[in-house]
């Protein structure tokens, strides 16, 4: 099977890894792909990931057999729609269906339509309107404020107070911060709890559920500062327990997949669903995302036993078995090596130090979310704002979490920051 990776993140550099372990695989190519991904596929840096001619051009000219699509952004452009529409297979949703992403609002009133839990909320086009909201009711804060379109993971302000949701909606609709993603923005109750992230792989009609996995959003340790991408992220996340796990495919997975199918937006691909389970046990949704996370991916195939392709391809094709079992092993841990002032400002072209001295292990796997070859050919420097995802197993979380900060110890570039606390709730409880 010939099989196109769309994107170039680290998530792509896993959906890679773990694709080229198939016995199905005849040809993996990636676009545009990364000097790292190159070491396992064959890339196509002219195809970028937003342009959907040349992904097109370039799956019909390579006779593939499945586009796999990373990236948030073209799905929400439609990419699923336009491979689909000349014959090729395509894991991911169409436009329609990555609303649920590329909106909040849509994906905040489709739940309300559909009974699934999630909180309170109201959305604002003009900011003189959202001000106003937020002064009339002094308990409305703390609250979220969220950028209703795509922003790479960061459109999201926690606001303790009416003085920090005033300053998010200025930067979201005033300033303009995440472009176009801020001309409209949902303001919502900030939920208490810990967080999850529970992943289906979907037809459409049916589901194979993965492991669930715990991501860090902000930046640093104590889950302080700005929202991020995503610092870091482990498997499996003992706060989803297998009750846990009842409610979130009853209350939210099957109807999110029947809700979409009744109103015409027939769902195939990967539901992510980002969650906070509150102390009752009770799961409320504070996102869907229409792809693989990142970092989480990262962890969950690294435990993932069994072939991912072809569990891609049925769903693709619309003949996921339902009952496909899938494997995992061992705990596994993720922490992102970032630029200094990410999310925000940074810069890249940083050589990086001590790859080679980690060597042959194993249980260890750096995935490259930002990097590039350095312009003597060897070695990689840094090239965005999350650079490397230096991913563990272990017997447990903790096991899998200290031989992710040993091997960080071996590596540095200047200006690196990382967070040092990922995966202390799991090792806490």
């Amino acid at each position: 099977m010939k099989v196109l990776v769309v994107g170039s993140g680290g998530r792509e550099h896993a959906l890679v890894w773990k694709l080229a372990q198939s016995d199905q695989l005849t040809e993996l190519h990636a676009a545009p792909g990364s000097a790292a991904i190159g070491e396992l596929a064959e890339c196509h840096p002219e195809s970028k990931a937003g342009d959907l001619d040349a992904i097109v051009e370039l799956a019909q000219k390579k006779l593939i057999d499945l586009v796999v699509v990373g990236p948030e952004d073209p799905l929400a452009a439609g990419l699923a729609d336009r491979l689909r529409e000349v014959g090729i297979a395509t894991f991911g949703p169409s436009a329609a269906a990555a609303q649920l992403e590329g909106s909040k609002a849509f994906a905040k009133n489709f739940m309300n339509r559909h009974g699934i839990p999630t909180a309170a909320y109201a959305v604002f086009e003009q900011s003189a309107a959202a001000h106003t909201y937020i002064d009339a009711v002094e308990s409305r804060c703390p609250c979220v404020v969220k950028a209703d379109g795509l922003a790479a993971g960061k459109g999201v302000a926690m606001c303790e107070d009416a003085a920090a949701a005033h300053a998010a909606i200025d930067e979201m609709m005033s300033a303009r911060r995440f472009g176009d993603a801020g001309d409209r923005i949902v303001i919502e109750q900030w939920l208490r709890g810990e967080e999850a992230s529970y992943y289906a792989i979907t037809d459409g009609e049916q589901i194979v559920t993965l492991a669930a996995a715990q991501d860090h959003k902000r930046a640093l340790d104590g889950d302080e500062g700005e929202n991020t991408g995503g610092m870091g992220a482990y498997s499996p996340a003992p706060v989803v327990t297998d009750e846990v796990e009842n409610k979130i495919l009853e209350r939210v997975v099957h109807p999110t997949i029947h809700g979409m199918a009744k109103e015409g937006h027939r769902y195939q691909g990967v539901l992510f669903v980002g969650l906070m389970i509150d102390a009752e046990g009770d799961p409320y949704v504070i996102e869907f995302n229409v792809r693989f996370g990142d970092p989480e991916t990262q962890p969950l195939l690294v435990r993932m036993q069994g072939d991912l392709l072809s569990l891609l391809d049925t769903a693709a094709r619309g003949t996921l078995d339902p009952a496909t079992e899938i494997g995992w092993g061992e705990a596994a841990v993720c922490v992102v090596l970032a630029s200094g002032g990410y999310p925000r400002d940074y810069k890249i072209g940083r050589r990086i130090s001590g790859l080679d001295a980690i060597g042959e292990d194993d249980s260890l796997v750096v995935f490259h979310a930002g990097t590039r070859r350095c312009a003597s050919g060897e070695g990689f420097e840094s090239a965005g704002g999350r650079v490397l995802g230096i991913t563990a197993r272990g017997r447990g979380v903790a096991e899998a979490r200290d031989r992710a900060y040993a091997a960080i110890d071996k590596i540095s570039f200047d200006e690196m920051q990382f967070r040092r606390d990922i995966a202390s709730r799991a090792i806490e409880r």
